[in-house]
């Protein structure tokens, strides 16, 4: 491992670890995520039985997607979604099963204990995760708007959503 010269800092680094009870690397963690993640809110959560969880940093004010395709309407499935970098599964990893259909692009991943899917991968940003926002925990959440999503027509919605695709960019 590098080791970094703080120069003035050092003693200022040091307390902060104490204080807080922090290694070096957890408070290096700390601070890059309060830097990168700016504006930004860790939420946790996961599924029923517990065996999933996760954390995902996104704004408390979440931007949720109402589709009306075949599965999310049967699933209710309501997400926001947010790039992968952003996302973080902490455990259940051996827990998940996926089920896909039509195009396969979709992932939809869920616990095999409860069968609550908490997030999975969206045909519209394979490169990301929507995320359930009824599968956080409390505490992070300020606001959800929701907006209503053609699923039906899903390639017309496409085209005609100006961001959507862009929402699992960093």
């Amino acid at each position: 491992p590098r080791t970094f010269d703080l120069g003035a800092q050092s003693e200022r680094w040091a307390a902060f670890q104490e204080r807080h009870r922090l290694s070096c690397e957890e408070a290096a963690r700390l601070l890059l995520d309060a830097y990168e993640y700016r504006g930004l809110v860790k939420h946790t959560g996961g599924c029923h039985c517990g065996a999933i969880r996760f954390e995902v940093w996104a704004s408390p004010d979440l931007h949720v997607f109402n589709c009306n395709c075949s599965i999310c309407t049967k699933k209710q499935n309501r997400h926001f979604i947010v790039p992968a970098s952003r996302f973080k599964l902490l455990k259940g990893a051996d827990n998940l099963r996926t089920y896909t259909f039509n195009t396969h692009r979709a992932q939809h991943t869920f616990c095999k204990t409860c069968g609550v899917q908490s997030f999975y991968t969206p045909r519209s940003n394979p490169d990301g995760y929507g995320i359930a926002p009824h599968c956080l925990d409390d505490g992070t959440v300020r606001t959800i708007i929701t907006e209503d999503i053609n699923g039906k027509e899903w390639e017309k919605a496409m085209k005609e959503h100006k961001t959507i695709r862009d929402m699992s960019k960093p």
